[in-house]
């Protein structure tokens, strides 16, 4: 288990020669600066993975997503880079390439830090800055959920519901840029993020990329939550806190889904690490309010609470006092709702949006898969498909909140009462997120840090966290890039394939300084 107890490893020659100038010699300076912790140096895996980032900044020039009626798309250097197949095929080599590389040097970083304490935190944050402040200016990558954030807001804007109303109520809703699914779908997100949404719109002032600003803002303040709050946690729980801070705030996954995306999942992971941190150190009312503000960000926290008001009952509490407190927790967070339903004169409208079925699902999802294939073969012998497939849906629906009461209700153990509440909360959320049949890439990163403040032992847990890193880094490069409908598509994912595959194997396989972490995974930390 990643516990405080410092170990080392090997001191790896890898000093950079002298004589650079420039922004990479100031950046190769800076960032060696303090580097007493490491083992050699740590100067050169922080540089690629700031190298890395600027790479797929410029990947995103001409496959991040932009909104039809963007003016960006009419100026000379977007021309070249969308409009053509070679701008195209280069910026996709770029944003392949940037994001693997990105991957190395988060192994490499961890590889050159030779005492997990104190002394590594100056260099993860360094890694933190380097790494994540690029990001913040590439167009979205991986996703165009924030487009539909911006129409949702314009719902807001013009006085309409939308937990009612889709995209398409807005006229050229087109034009927007969002996924057609957001089309009739009402919108799933609380209160909290209707008015982020709202500012978004007024800020912008019609221009998609300014409002982009606030939403990329919402998901760095979501990170920076992460960062200080998920050691917090960790220590509390005997966890080493600066092994935990690389593993999952600067784990390339999260990286990419909360900054690169600007998904709200960021802030509404930050809001929720933060709260539970505050109850665990018996402040409850404050754990309180900050897990109700991620609730009105994403409502999927709501599982949060009966864990919350766990850890306000106390390892000595029966049950008479548990459920006063699961009361109390559940009265108080619903009338935060209720007034903040109130003042946007919505009430609890996102409740019957939750209620939408929907008909995504995806390969690796086992219900999802489960789901397709028995929907298929019922359609073969004349029943009707797609009622199958809502059945077994539905029946994981129902599974996972069973898992998460029984996880509520089991007792937990006097001397770890706290680490074993989290641990059961980390698996209610993982319940939730296997038995759904649509597993996004950012769900995994839900995990990894619910599951990093509790422990992930050095053994197959690690060693299947750096395999689920490299596996969503390539699904997120190989599944939304934006592409003109005269490019074609399949040329380019093919090239995304063949660069993302190709440097993920030899990452794994056949780089000498990498390839030891995913055999013996003890050996990195």
């Amino acid at each position: 288990m990643l516990t405080d107890k410092p170990r080392g490893t090997p001191a790896l020659s890898s000093a950079v020669s002298g004589g650079r100038s420039g922004i990479v010699g100031l950046l190769v300076a800076w960032s060696h600066k303090g580097d007493a912790g490491a083992a050699g140096t740590t100067k050169v895996a922080l540089v690629q993975g700031f190298v890395a980032s600027i790479l797929m900044v410029l990947g995103s020039i001409g496959v991040g997503w932009l909104a039809g009626s963007s003016a960006l798309i009419r100026t000379p250097v977007f021309i070249a880079a969308r409009t053509t197949p070679v701008g195209v095929i280069s910026c996709t080599v770029m944003l392949c390439f940037g994001a693997l590389l990105l991957v190395r040097s988060w192994l490499r970083l961890a590889q050159r830090i030779s005492v997990w304490d104190e002394s590594a935190r100056p260099v993860l944050r360094k890694a933190l800055l380097l790494w994540a402040l690029p990001l913040v200016v590439a167009l979205p990558l991986f996703s165009r959920d924030v487009y539909a954030y911006i129409g949702q807001g314009r719902l807001m804007s013009q006085g309409l519901n939308p937990y009612t109303n889709g995209i398409s109520a807005l006229n050229n809703y087109y034009q927007l840029g969002p996924d057609t699914l957001w089309t009739e779908a009402p919108t799933p997100y609380g209160p909290l993020f209707l008015w982020i949404e709202q500012f978004a719109v007024w800020m912008g002032f019609g221009i998609p990329e300014v409002s982009l600003i606030a939403f990329r803002l919402a998901a760095v303040a979501g990170v920076l939550l992460l960062a200080v709050f998920v050691p917090k946690l960790a220590a509390l729980h005997g966890i080493n806190a600066e092994r935990t801070l690389w593993l999952t705030v600067l784990n390339p996954v999260l990286l990419i889904n909360f900054i690169a995306s600007a998904h709200n999942d960021s802030l509404m992971l930050g809001l929720v690490v933060t709260g539970v941190y505050f109850a665990a150190i018996k402040r409850p009312f404050l754990g309180i309010v900050l897990v109700t503000a991620s609730i009105a960000i994403k409502p999927i926290t709501l599982i949060a609470l009966p864990f919350v008001g766990l850890l306000w009952a106390g390892s000595k509490a029966g049950w008479g006092r548990k459920f006063w407190c699961w009361s109390l927790t559940f009265v108080l967070s619903m009338g935060l709702l209720w007034v903040a339903g109130m003042v946007n004169g919505l009430g609890f409208g996102w409740v019957a949006a939750l209620r939408t079925s929907s008909t995504v699902w995806i390969w690796y999802a086992p219900v999802g898969m489960l789901g397709a294939v028995l929907g298929f073969l019922a359609g073969l012998f004349g029943a009707p498909g797609s009622a199958v497939t809502s059945a077994v849906d539905l029946v994981g629906t129902v599974l996972s909140v069973f898992a998460v009461v029984w996880l509520a209700f089991r007792g937990p153990l006097g001397s770890t009462y706290s680490a074993t509440i989290l641990s059961r909360m980390a698996w209610g959320f993982a319940a939730v997120v296997l038995l759904a049949p649509m597993i996004q890439p950012w769900y995994m990163v839900w995990l990894l840090v619910l599951f990093g403040v509790v422990g992930i032992k050095e053994n197959w847990q690690l060693r299947m966290v750096l395999f689920l890193t490299a596996f969503f880094m390539l699904i997120a490069l190989t599944d939304q890039l934006s592409v003109f409908q005269w490019i074609p598509i399949g040329i380019v994912r093919a090239v995304a394939i063949v660069v993302g595959v190709s440097f993920a194997l030899y990452v794994v396989f056949i780089d000498r300084k990498t390839r030891v972490l995913f055999l013996r995974p003890g050996e990195l930390l």
